[in-house]
């Protein structure tokens, strides 16, 4: 049966460190210190949804779909997953939006350019 290896303690729950390997093929053993791939860190429910995301070819609507959820809701799950990943889930999209917001609630800029530029973004899209 294949296990998965668990990346948490579960005495304490801290992180837990691989410090072997084994071939059990001709009985090499590798000692050391070596880190678990992002991929790897993913709960299992996580998983199961990366997979379902790239049978279906990274389409949410599509995910959506087949898990019987709401696009906000796969929305969320695949942005819960590039967080716990280690990776920024703030897109160029946000990061305009909100220096336009900025900018307008600074007064730096009109309301009038800030919906302009707002509608460029939107359509985009």
């Amino acid at each position: 049966m294949k296990r998965r290896p668990i990346s948490n303690c579960p005495v304490c729950g801290d992180k837990l460190a691989i410090t072997e390997y084994h071939c059990d093929s001709c009985g090499t053993t590798i000692r050391g210190r070596f880190e678990l791939d992002e991929i790897m860190k993913l709960s299992p429910e996580q998983l199961a949804f990366l997979k379902i995301f790239i049978k279906n070819r990274g389409n949410l609507s599509e995910v959506q779909k087949e898990l019987n959820i709401s696009y906000p809701t796969a929305k969320n799950r695949l942005e819960d997953i590039v967080r716990s990943m280690g990776y920024d889930t703030v897109d160029k999209e946000q990061e305009e939006t909100i220096k336009i917001l900025e900018k307008l609630e600074s007064g730096e800029m009109k309301p009038d350019e800030a919906l302009e530029l707002l509608r460029k973004i939107k359509r985009r899209r």
